[in-house]
């Protein structure tokens, strides 16, 4: 089962820009996407492009025009939708889907999570931390029941000074705060949790998955790895391939995230 996991930074904009027929070529049986930022209408007609009409759909829409959403789409069948965190936790925040889907070896939950960017000493966050305390509520539930599940999106956090090009410039910023990364530490710092991509890759630096559309940026490689699939211990035994889907040139970018790819043997 080939997860992709990508902030599409809009995806009718993605798509102008050549997302479909990228997407197409990397044969996804599951797409976690973020910042859909598009209506159900629009996501759908997206998916017909790609030949995905069929697929399974759980997406929640921001609840402002044109931000925020997430979805997951499957070719798979979704046996439950879940929106949101604990106890109903930021449903309307449209930045937490899960399904559960089902597979030859038994279920498998697929999370899809877009964690906005914060701003060091403000109420932003302070909410961003109060979104990462609910979703350690519910990964800690995962591990506790050996529940096979990742978790896949835009944690807007880089976990290491390996994980960012400038990180002494961003040791005050949100993104690489020493709260924030704490969360990660928790998460993976006793295998209940692994980052499949940093596993695969070795000790880094890179593979960053975000750059800013302006300047040298992505030219130079001046990136952040914000992004990723993280797998209950369980899954991340399955695990047979991961990577960071780099763009070739500027050019050929279709969102200032690039997808993180990885392949289960479920």
């Amino acid at each position: 089962m080939r997860i992709i996991s990508v902030n599409a930074n809009g995806i009718r904009a993605a798509a102008r820009r050549g997302a479909v027929p990228w997407l197409r070529a990397a044969a996804p049986d599951v797409l976690c996407l973020q910042e859909v930022r598009a209506s159900d209408a629009d996501l759908e007609k997206v998916l017909a492009e790609a030949g995905w009409s069929h697929w399974a759909v759980a997406h929640t829409e921001g609840s402002a025009k044109g931000r925020a959403g997430v979805a997951v789409v499957s070719r798979h069948a979704q046996r439950v939708q879940i929106v949101g965190l604990a106890g109903g936790a930021f449903a309307e925040a449209d930045r937490w889907v899960e399904v559960e889907l089902d597979t030859g070896s038994g279920p498998v939950t697929v999370a899809s999570t877009y964690v906005h960017a914060g701003e060091a000493g403000t109420a932003r966050q302070e909410e961003k931390y109060s979104f990462l305390d609910a979703m350690n509520q519910r990964m800690a539930r995962a591990s506790r029941s050996g529940e096979r599940m990742v978790v896949a999106g835009d944690l807007n956090i880089a976990h290491h000074e390996v994980d960012l090009k400038n990180w002494k410039g961003n040791l005050r910023k949100s993104g690489f705060l020493e709260g924030e990364r704490a969360h990660l530490d928790a998460w993976l710092g006793e295998g209940a949790w692994v980052d499949v991509v940093r596993r695969a890759a070795g000790a880094g630096p890179g593979p960053y998955t975000w750059w800013s559309w302006r300047g040298k940026a992505f030219d130079n490689d001046s990136g952040w790895r914000i992004d990723y699939q993280l797998a209950s211990a369980p899954l991340a035994s399955a695990v047979t391939a991961a990577w960071v889907g780099r763009a070739p040139s500027y050019a050929a970018r279709w969102s200032d995230h690039a997808p993180v790819v990885v392949d289960y043997a479920v």
